[in-house]
């Protein structure tokens, strides 16, 4: 048979034939490998033996504070967006006040005592009276903004990804009472990582991956350290240790006196490079957890760096993790994807303990007050409020894009699209006051 199709057909058309099968085999066994490896890399990793420490919930103090602060965003200094609520503060809710900024509003605000300070993407920094909700002054720090101030003291620090004449960057430091300039300085590049405040420094990171300390008074450099790859978070701070992701798919742990780093791991996320960090550390039980660009949510060792496990969720994941020990579930970590759904993962092993599917994009992170956690959907512009144990749905509000929701254990602050609403558990005898209409027919929980 071969002879006879060797007649039949000419050498040099068996050569091109040859050739063209080979060639066709050579694409199918790189597409093979390629779907191997990105599967590979981009599924969900476990590994059970990993360290975890045990920690205890954090409790409300015994004797309120005089002046009541939620100081940086995600309220702690670990990030871990747990605020441990009073029982009385839950839905149903009434509107007190609503303060419209006229502009997107895509982070929350601080609180110290009677002022709210919020910065809207157009670069309006507003102070807004936690009583009435009027704006007690307003100044202009930038043409554009997404971050949150942090607040410390008598001053206000904000940083802008281009400041007021058209440049780069700036990081400015305000008067608390009347937004009067205390000192500010000009940056390489942008900025959208919130600062963080401590031992007299004001830390951020910037897109040209450079992260910045600076003298809290007077905005002097006291050391810098460069990353691979654009900082966009905020820095999170334990035991010294500041930990952050970068946009060459890197998390770093560096030191708060000197900037020395301590180790750094990769995401190895993606076939073609890795994944993304712009998600904000949440560090707690000895880990570090941050969602990734390619998709997954990962939890690293805080000492040395260790992947302790990786889950994939099919889409991004911008939103930065929420933390807590939930009754009847444990330690676990809450967080959204732009696949629209929001999950509550296992925060020892990863596994799924549930999850809520809001039929949108879910691009801003979660905070918990009390017994609920709050989180935005991007697609529908709406806020929700489940219950952190069981994933049922308690509150749901018509407005809300990002991160939704601080509170001062009174109240909750709710920022929606444009308009920050002041609202306050409704007693059984008054009527409601938030612009609420019925459920999506669609939104429906997934266990």
């Amino acid at each position: 048979m071969k002879d006879r199709l060797r007649r039949l057909i000419p050498r040099s058309k068996r050569a091109r034939l040859l050739t063209a099968g080979g060639f066709l085999l050579l694409l199918a066994a790189i597409a093979l490998a390629g779907w191997l490896y990105e599967k590979n890399r981009t599924g969900s990793i476990y590994h059970p033996h990993a360290r975890f420490i045990p920690t205890p919930t954090p409790a409300l103090p015994k004797k309120p504070e005089k002046e009541f602060e939620w100081p940086l965003y995600g309220y702690d200094k670990e990030h871990t967006r747990f605020f441990p609520a009073p029982a009385s503060l839950h839905a149903p809710f009434e509107r007190l006040w609503v303060n419209n900024a006229k502009t997107l509003l895509e982070f929350p605000p601080v609180m110290r005592g009677d002022y709210i300070f919020q910065l809207g993407d157009n670069g309006w920094l507003r102070a807004i009276s936690k009583k009435t909700g009027h704006t007690i002054w307003t100044r202009k720090v930038g043409q554009l903004s997404a971050s949150t101030p942090a607040v410390a003291g008598k001053l206000v620090y904000v940083t802008v990804l281009k400041n007021p004449r058209g440049g780069k960057g700036r990081i400015w430091a305000l008067d608390y009472d009347t937004g009067v300039v205390e000192w500010y300085r000009n940056l390489p590049s942008r900025s959208e990582s919130s600062p963080m405040v401590d031992h007299g420094k004001v830390i951020f990171g910037t897109e040209s991956g450079r992260v910045y300390a600076l003298n809290a008074l007077n905005g002097n450099l006291v050391w810098s350290y460069k990353a691979a790859g654009a900082v966009k978070a905020s820095p999170t701070l334990q035991n010294g240790i500041l930990y952050f992701g970068d946009y060459s798919g890197h998390v770093q742990a560096i030191g708060e006196r000197t900037g020395h780093r301590f180790w750094i791991s990769g995401s190895e996320g993606a076939l073609l490079g890795s994944g993304t960090f712009y998600s904000t550390p949440a560090a707690d039980y000895g880990r570090i957890f941050l969602g990734n660009t390619d998709g997954r949510v990962y939890a690293y060792d805080a000492s040395s760096g260790k992947l302790d496990w990786a889950v994939q969720t099919g889409a991004y994941v911008y939103s930065s993790p929420a933390v807590t020990n939930a009754p009847g579930l444990g330690p676990t970590i809450y967080i959204g994807s732009y696949d629209g759904t929001f999950r509550a993962l296992n925060a020892r092993s990863g596994h799924v303990s549930w999850k809520y599917n809001a039929h949108g994009k879910i691009s801003g992170s979660p905070t918990i007050v009390g017994r609920t956690v709050y989180f935005a959907d991007l697609g529908t512009h709406r806020t929700y409020g489940l219950g952190i144990s069981t994933g049922r749905v308690q509150f749901e509000f018509d407005s809300g894009s990002f991160d939704p929701v601080i509170s001062d254990g009174k109240n909750i602050y709710l920022t929606g699209l444009t308009g920050l609403y002041a609202l306050t558990p409704r007693h059984k005898t008054t009527k409601p006051a938030t612009p609420t209409r019925k459920p999506h027919p669609k939104k429906k929980k997934h266990g």
